[in-house]
């Protein structure tokens, strides 16, 4: 994806069962300057079993807490019938798309409608017979690790190699809604960076841009947040999900720094190269004569850099100016024998 910073703006359950709202999110997101609007493709019965009891609630200490995982499901998941008619929208304002299939069937949906790449969220990374079966169909993956330990990751990267799709990026993703800083650990980009042969980036559920802007100074090339009109419409995802102002703040800041961050070079950029001439250099610091011994009260390092490189300094010190000089002479070799 090139050094450009990919941006993804996860509009997940933040259509609230609406298709007008829906549209006018994807609308907003084209306005912020993301790459691209992400869709989740499930039913609720391709995420649980319709079923009550602890193993069918959401997380006892999330935002969720109490929450029958299929009444959950239910509300969040945006409908099939929407999906072909978001994208072709979305790529008829110039804004890419992509989407998180949850299952197979989910797939073999989305391929109907051309999806141009696969992102696997963090909860799937196990889910290893989708992975291999999404990966199978040539398209870029990529894969959020935020239950993942390394074994899980390793195993998602060889079931894509496996069926020959090399073009895996992994997300640095903290799964916690919102994320508390301390457990984000962004150095772990790095981790990944020198242990897995693959591109790096973050899918971030912390609140601003701090994390985001981190990461990418940290070479990650794809950002996804969750993205929503307003947060007072409320909603599963409503209170970690960055609104457009703050969202294409994040977009402008990420493209600053990309600007920023430049190359590895000791080369001086065209405007550094011009100051360089107001550096330092050796110079005359009062009138001197033929024959004149040059002492430490006669030349002097100063701005600018016109005269001999100070480097010199120790060097001529005791050796005789071969004319008149005035005040303010810059040295040069020549000068004096």
């Amino acid at each position: 994806m090139g050094k450009k910073c990919f941006i993804i703006a996860e509009l997940s359950a933040n259509h609230n069962n609406d298709f007008e709202l829906a549209k006018k999110t994807v609308d907003a997101i084209k306005e912020t300057g993301a790459d691209a609007v992400k869709f989740q493709t499930y039913t609720p019965d391709s995420m649980t079993l319709n079923l009550s009891g602890k193993d069918f609630e959401a997380n006892p200490n999330g935002i969720w807490a109490g929450r029958r995982l299929y009444d959950l499901y239910k509300e969040a998941a945006m409908p099939y019938e929407w999906q072909k008619d978001l994208s072709e929208y979305a790529l008829s304002i110039g804004l890419q798309w992509l989407s998180s299939p949850f299952d197979i069937k989910a797939v073999d949906f989305l391929e109907t409608l051309n999806c141009p790449m696969y992102k696997i969220a963090s909860f799937e990374i196990q889910d290893i017979p989708l992975i291999e079966y999404a990966a199978s169909k040539g398209k870029p993956m990529i894969i959020s690790t935020g239950i993942a330990l390394k074994e899980d990751i390793e195993l998602a990267i060889d079931t894509c190699r496996r069926v020959g799709n090399n073009d895996i990026t992994i997300l640095k993703c903290t799964t916690a809604y919102p994320a508390p800083y301390e457990e984000v650990n962004l150095n772990t980009i790095q981790l990944y960076q020198s242990t897995f042969d693959v591109a790096v980036g973050l899918s971030d559920h912390t609140m601003g841009s701090v994390v985001p802007l981190g990461a990418v100074a940290l070479g990650a090339n794809v950002i996804e947040k969750h993205f929503i009109l307003d947060r007072s419409i409320g909603g599963p995802d409503s209170s970690f999900s960055m609104n457009p102002e703050e969202f294409k703040s994040m977009v402008d800041d990420v493209r600053k720094l990309e600007k920023a961050l430049g190359e590895e070079t000791f080369d001086l950029t065209k405007s550094t190269v011009q100051s360089r001439t107001r550096g330092r250099s050796l110079y005359i610091s009062k009138d001197v004569k033929k024959g004149d011994v040059i002492t430490v009260e006669n030349i002097q390092s100063i701005r600018p850099a016109y005269g001999l490189h100070p480097k010199y300094y120790s060097e001529i010190i005791g050796k005789k100016f071969k004319a008149d000089l005035k005040k303010g002479t810059p040295l040069s070799l020549d000068l004096f024998e």
